[in-house]
């Protein structure tokens, strides 16, 4: 197995999250950074499923075992409490529709890790109040972000598809805070980036 390349902040926060030998799902894995990383260091059975098929390729050419696929459309395929972690990082604001993708992880593992931008960023708010454009906002064909949201809204979410938080942590200037079990306010109003522990309840 290869070993990953040098590895984000936000990564190795979401590696330490997971228990060793876990068996851990890695939705929208592109080129297989996170799940090298999590092989490496924490033994872990590991599985990707990644829409763009150059980075699958990528991935399956490092050794790991990925398939090309569309969360918002296939992950019925994955069993019920197939794996033990789910992971979505930076994906979940491109999802089509992000409720059905997080109702299908909690299916499949008891555990989900979501990592995203928060729209709720103090800057971003002064930004859309002073310009009135939707911060990050470019061309109206561009994918970036179909479903903008803050952490509060994530979390909402996530609660009413039953999910609790079980701690979360800010990403700042790619540097990645303690995770936390409370702080919800200030993590929305602060963090550039969120990671989210959530449990089936």
């Amino acid at each position: 197995m290869t070993e990953p390349s040098l590895s984000r902040a936000d990564h190795k926060a979401i590696a330490e999250r997971v228990p060793e030998g876990a068996r851990v799902l890695d939705v929208g894995c592109g080129n297989g950074d996170l799940l090298a990383l999590l092989v490496a260091e924490r033994n872990v059975r590991a599985r990707g499923l990644e829409l763009s098929g150059e980075l699958a390729g990528a991935a399956m050419a490092r050794g790991l075992s990925v398939i090309q696929g569309d969360a918002d459309s296939d992950l019925e395929v994955f069993p019920d409490n197939g794996f033990d972690f789910a992971i979505l990082s930076k994906a979940i604001q491109q999802m089509r529709r992000p409720h059905l993708v997080l109702r299908e992880l909690a299916r499949i593992a008891p555990d989900v890790i979501v990592s995203f931008r928060n729209y709720g960023l103090w800057r971003r708010r002064l930004s859309l109040f002073s310009s009135g454009r939707m911060p990050g906002h470019r061309i109206w064909h561009d994918e970036a972000a179909l479903h903008p949201s803050t952490a509060r809204d994530m979390v909402e979410l996530c609660g009413d598809l039953g999910l609790e938080t079980v701690a979360m942590a800010a990403v700042r200037d790619g540097k990645v805070g303690g995770f936390r079990e409370a702080g919800l306010s200030r993590l929305n109003w602060g963090a550039d980036e969120v990671i989210l522990h959530l449990h089936r309840k």
